[in-house]
């Protein structure tokens, strides 16, 4: 698909220049300790202490399926907590991505990258723990993002 950029290496490193946003799935749970998030917190401690005040907070605020949170980690790199996961495990309501809060997330990204001036980077969200597929996933971020002019990189790490 034509506006995704495919890449190898590591997504917390996002390469070119300007302003980034690294756009990543969390679960509605509140919990923040496999896959990707782990390489994130590696990184910067922010993202993950957003995440978890924004959960336990969540009488108070919009954490919910479908929401994104950005936290600055950098004089031009923001990263999107994208809440897009339903729990954190595969049972009898099948695999924990939900496909329509990743769409709904990806609008919010699309519209901070805007007002940014910012290409978004990503590794195959909703396809690690979260059990989805890149064909389901592909062309939501495809309509949201790269359809709609944000320049779109996504990460296959080595």
């Amino acid at each position: 698909m034509s506006g995704i950029t495919y890449v190898r290496g590591d997504a917390t490193a996002p390469q070119g220049k300007g302003v980034k946003v690294i756009a990543h799935v969390c679960n509605d749970l509140g919990g923040w300790g496999k896959g990707f998030v782990l390489a994130l917190s590696r990184r910067w401690p922010e993202p993950e202490a957003a995440y978890r005040r924004w959960h336990r907070e969540r009488a108070g605020n919009d954490f919910a399926l479908g929401a994104a949170q950005f936290v600055q980690v950098g004089p031009h790199l923001w990263v999107a907590n994208m809440v897009g996961q339903r729990g954190m495990r595969t049972g009898s309501k099948g695999v924990p991505v939900r496909y329509e809060a990743i769409d709904k997330a990806l609008g919010a990204v699309a519209a901070r990258a805007g007002e940014l001036g910012a290409s978004v980077h990503m590794p195959r969200i909703g396809c690690g723990l979260a059990g989805g597929t890149w064909s389901r996933v592909e062309p939501i971020v495809q309509g949201r993002l790269a359809g709609e002019g944000v320049p779109v990189a996504v990460y296959d790490h080595d």
